[in-house]
């Protein structure tokens, strides 16, 4: 069966949206089908319970939701900072909106059907604030935050294995060297919910999203007629986007009793290559108290295999609108910044303990005040970054 020609350039996570309808492109479609049934089924021979398996689903679901909406977290701040176009925001808004009504009430319970439930809480400290500002750096010259890499290599963006590559590197090395920075100042700011009681703090919460919802216009996309055909053939609006991320970490939770998070996983292959090389990483203070992990198959490993099955759920959803294109994405100075920028984004994550998802989305709907600020540092790392990108022969 041949392959149905695409007649649109494909997604770039970090840039802009193309609305138009595709063929689909059968082979593509079969063969993401099949990495991602090998995701799902891989990890029943690693799982003591049948919930690994399940959140394999989830996280093939999380990159079919990214890639159609192409719900990019780079290209957001990168429309906020180029064209004061704050819709990318927005959806992002909506999406922790939907979130924080449903984490914050079991957050507050602490189990649901006995699974012990955790939201995402960080110190602010410097090493918080580097790691923000880092990763702002990194996503703006790398070609994408670490869900933008993920569903654009499922997209056929070549260059974003140099980028995912680094980003395994730069996260080994954070690791490796969390015991100078976890020495610096910091503070124990814990969450909303602990300050006010999780009703008032939801409420507060409530009222800041829907502001930024009422203040910010719609996208284009958002306000167009939608139809059944959307859902597999054509691009999502944002809107769609958001409520598909939101219900999809709201199933994280639920299963996996902590919120979805992306570079944990990328920490523990770089990790584990560490190992295979001769360093010891089970004596880096990141692993200190749980190195079980590094000892065994990523496929029981949560992150990891989320993080496999959002690349899949990418690709099929790719193949099925037609979008799917391999492409090397740029002259031997964008490799250079792809590789540069991974470094950052995973030397950043480490330190602040999480990426555009852990230590942000995440993190705000579970209340944490790091949220915010990680925000407020990692636009300031993309504002850097925006500088940057000419040197590495990316458009401004």
């Amino acid at each position: 069966m041949a392959e149905a020609t695409s007649t649109t350039t494909a997604v770039d996570p970090s840039g802009g949206r193309d609305i138009r309808s595709e063929t689909t492109q059968p082979i593509v479609v079969v063969v993401a089908t099949v990495a991602a049934a090998a995701v799902v089924f891989v990890p029943l021979y690693h799982a003591s319970n049948w919930r690994l398996p399940v959140l394999a689903l989830v996280g093939a679901g999380l990159g079919f939701v990214l890639f159609q909406a192409t719900f990019g977290f780079a290209g957001s701040f990168r429309a906020a900072l180029e064209r004061r176009d704050f819709s990318g925001f927005r959806a992002q808004t909506i999406a922790l909106a939907l979130t924080s009504c449903i984490f914050f009430p079991l957050l507050a319970a602490g189990h649901l059907f006995g699974l012990p439930l955790s939201g995402f809480v960080t110190p602010i400290g410097i090493s918080f604030i580097v790691g923000a500002i880092l990763f702002g750096v990194g996503m703006q010259i790398g070609g994408g935050c670490a869900s933008g890499t993920l569903f654009g290599l499922g997209g056929g963006n070549v260059r974003l294995l140099m980028t995912l590559a680094f980003f395994v590197v730069g996260s080994a090395v954070g690791a490796a060297h969390l015991g100078f920075w976890w020495t610096l100042p910091a503070v124990q700011t814990g969450t909303s919910q602990d300050l006010l009681g999780w009703p008032l703090a939801l409420a507060i919460h409530l009222t800041i999203f829907m502001a930024i919802i009422r203040l910010v216009p719609a996208s284009e996309t958002d306000v167009r007629a939608l139809s059944w055909r959307c859902l597999f053939r054509e691009p999502w609006p944002l809107a769609w986007g958001a409520i598909g991320l939101a219900l999809l970490n709201i199933s994280t939770l639920v299963l996996a009793g902590r919120p979805w998070g992306e570079t944990a996983g990328f920490t523990l292959w770089g990790s584990k290559l560490a190992a295979i090389v001769g360093f010891e990483p089970a004596n880096w203070p990141y692993w200190q108290g749980n190195a079980g992990p590094i000892a065994t198959s990523v496929f029981a490993d949560t992150t990891s295999v989320m993080d496999f099955a959002m690349i899949a759920g990418s690709a099929v959803a790719a193949g099925l609108s037609g979008r799917f294109a391999a492409r090397s994405g740029g002259s031997g100075r964008a490799w250079f910044g792809a590789a540069l920028g991974g470094f950052l984004m995973g030397y950043g994550a480490r330190l602040s303990d999480g990426c555009n998802i852990g230590a942000y989305f995440s993190a705000l709907a579970s209340g944490s005040l790091s949220g915010w600020v990680w925000v407020a540092a990692a636009f300031l790392g993309s504002a850097i970054g925006l500088k940057l990108r000419p040197a590495f022969h990316l458009d401004r």
